[in-house]
């Protein structure tokens, strides 16, 4: 995890344009500051969503449900190579076709360990076998469900921390595809921020 943690990430503006990069570290220490990422959810024949519950040793909203994966790209990275990477080291699966649905710009603040998301989100859908088979590696992933995309959207609303705060606006962006660079809401937990939103 702490390797992972010295890895670098694209800074980019309001408008998804590189501006220069860091450490995933820096990235996320407070203010935060906006990178890239993707957020992949996996959708089975019935049009329900593979969650994960984040493992307790993550750094950033420890024992949430989340998307199925989610990560960041190295500087230059393709989206999709990126992707079909933390779909390997989190679920153990082979590469999978995706798809990019929309973008999800947000901030939030985790009150459990002080940390920041300030993500340009890229959300990528996969259309997999209800039989998917899954090797969650432990360290990334405490449990696995699927779900209804539209019960999430419910229950996020009556328990909203359960759920990783971007959850809500990833799962937004499967049921309603937006033009891919309109940028979302901010997340249920973030404070008012000043300038660029």
């Amino acid at each position: 995890m702490t390797a992972r943690e010295d890895h670098l990430v694209e800074l980019v503006d309001d408008g998804g344009r590189a501006i220069g990069q860091t450490s995933v570290a820096s990235a996320h220490q407070p203010p935060g500051r906006l990178h890239r990422a993707f957020s992949v959810l996996l959708v089975d024949p019935a049009g329900r969503v593979l969650l994960q519950q984040r493992a307790a040793v993550k750094t950033r909203f420890p024992l949430r449900w989340a998307n199925s994966c989610c990560g960041h790209p190295l500087p230059g990275q393709s989206l999709v190579e990126a992707a079909n990477r933390r779909l390997a080291e989190e679920l153990g699966l082979g590469p999978l076709d995706l798809t990019e649905v929309g973008i999800y710009l947000y901030y939030a603040e985790d009150p459990a360990t002080g940390r920041v998301e300030f993500e340009y989100d890229h959300v990528l859908r996969a259309d997999v076998p209800a039989d998917l088979p899954t090797r969650p590696d432990p360290d990334e992933v405490a449990e696995l469900r699927w779900v209804d995309p539209a019960a999430v959207a419910a229950d996020l609303d009556a328990a909203p921390r359960t759920y990783a705060p971007w959850l809500g606006g990833v799962v937004n962006r499967l049921l309603h595809p937006a033009d891919p660079f309109r940028s979302g809401a901010p997340a249920t937990e973030a404070p008012e921020r000043s300038g660029g939103r």
